[in-house]
């Protein structure tokens, strides 16, 4: 049994936050950052808590630390060194792992992304602006009351329109293949795979493979924890469009580059079940629209491209090991919708992502390193994810086609990663353990 009430609520609960803001922090002392997390103990709501008041909350809040930041509130060091090495590293100093090269690599983040003083996150979801500028405003107040504890950095975060499902700046469906897991109450739907063991997710749960080991010590700071990777991605909308238009014959042909490309067309219809044109009720249809394999029903990638987006991040039966590499997504977009056919603003907007797991290595690195980021994914030869991966314009996309296969070569980068950081997401009772109120 999932001990819901210990779990902090963003690893098993979709909130209907329209905007929001992420909250980066530091603690110059010790007993400051534990005076700041003991009064955000009050707002910070367990998986159980946020089930049962969904309809009444206004706002969910959720804590997390870095590795520099465990150590900053003062956890021991014999407690510290038990922590997974890629999470004591950081994200920044593992960028060549991850693919962040280039315009990614973290010389290039903001906001103090890349710094040992990035301690704590703040997430903070919220239903409507009133809520969130309310939220901003009580948290102002506490850290003028925590001196010792400053923000580096904010972000704030806003839905675009079409506000009656979530999407990304580019037009594509979001939210649409997430794992479940044992004990969550939830059914997984057609074609998602079966529900896993908690334990792929959340620490101290069997896993696919047995019973949990190597464990972070204490017992009381490790159980119910998981691992966040937080990703910051702008979109370059206007490049994308035209980047379409110029490879297309016509509005019709730029739509279906595009779901080749995401493997989607932008409803959330899957090409495997509508490979020649759009189909919105299926996208909108989550009894239908994952109902789909790849090995039985489109073996060569003549609907869904081998290198596509979808199928690089879930490549589902045609994966070795797959429910070892499945994460949980939690996120929402930034920055403002770019009006169709408008030129490039050179306004900031994007993806601002956590991926949860409970091995960052085995999961989210291995998914950066050998999913978006290797060329020969799928025996493909010289291509990177066409969405997300890493691009320096000497990349192709391959799209098949009988009789003659389309290859669009030096594909630019339609992403650029603005910051990351690795997180520990501790449960309710590690928080009480980290501010101290525990014996």
């Amino acid at each position: 049994m999932l001990d819901l009430d210990d779990i902090q609520h963003i690893l098993l609960t979709r909130t209907p936050a329209m905007t929001g803001r992420y909250e980066f922090l530091t603690f110059d002392r010790a007993d400051a950052g534990r005076a700041w997390l003991s009064e955000m103990l009050t707002t910070v709501q367990s998986a159980a808590d946020a089930a049962a008041s969904m309809d009444a909350s206004a706002r969910w809040v959720t804590v997390a630390f870095t590795w520099t930041g465990l150590r900053a509130l003062g956890v021991p060091e014999q407690s510290l060194a038990t922590f997974p090495a890629e999470f004591r590293e950081g994200m920044a100093s593992r960028a060549t792992i991850l693919g962040d090269t280039g315009d990614n690599s973290p010389q290039y983040w903001g906001g103090g992304l890349a710094d040992d003083q990035l301690h704590a996150i703040a997430i903070l979801f919220a239903r409507d602006e009133p809520e969130r500028r309310r939220c901003v405003d009580e948290h102002n107040r506490l850290l003028s009351r925590c001196p010792g504890v400053r923000s580096l950095s904010f972000l704030d975060l806003n839905a675009t329109p079409p506000f009656n499902y979530a999407h990304d700046h580019f037009g594509f469906r979001d939210r649409l293949s997430q794992p479940v897991m044992k004990g969550s109450g939830e059914e997984p739907t057609p074609g998602s795979g079966a529900a896993l063991e908690p334990g792929e997710f959340i620490l101290g749960y069997p896993d696919e493979k047995g019973p949990p080991t190597d464990l972070p010590q204490p017992d009381a700071l490790a159980r119910n924890g998981s691992f966040m990777a937080y990703r910051q991605l702008h979109e370059h909308v206007a490049l994308f469009r035209d980047y379409l238009r110029s490879r297309s014959d016509g509005p019709e042909d730029e739509e279906l580059l595009a779901a080749k490309m995401m493997g989607r067309w932008r409803s959330g219809a899957p090409l495997v079940l509508a490979p020649h044109h759009d189909d919105p009720e299926l996208g909108a249809d989550p009894l239908r629209n994952n109902n789909f394999d790849y090995k039985t029903m489109d073996p060569l990638g003549y609907a869904c491209p081998l290198g596509s987006h979808a199928r690089r991040l879930n490549p589902r039966d045609t994966a070795v090991n797959m429910n070892r590499r499945r994460m949980i997504r939690r996120g929402a977009t930034y920055g403002p919708a770019l009006t169709p056919g408008a030129r490039d603003d050179g306004m900031e907007r994007g993806i601002a992502a956590f991926i949860i797991c409970a091995s960052l290595v085995r999961q989210f690195e291995f998914a950066q390193n050998v999913w978006i980021n290797d060329r020969t994914f799928h025996e493909l030869g010289n291509e990177h994810d066409p969405i997300c991966g890493t691009q320096d314009g000497t990349l192709d996309f391959t799209v098949p086609k009988r009789p003659i296969r389309k290859v669009h070569k030096g594909l630019p980068a339609f992403t650029t990663l603005r910051g990351g950081a690795y997180f520990f997401l501790p449960g309710i009772t590690a928080l009480q353990y980290l501010a101290g109120r525990l014996p």
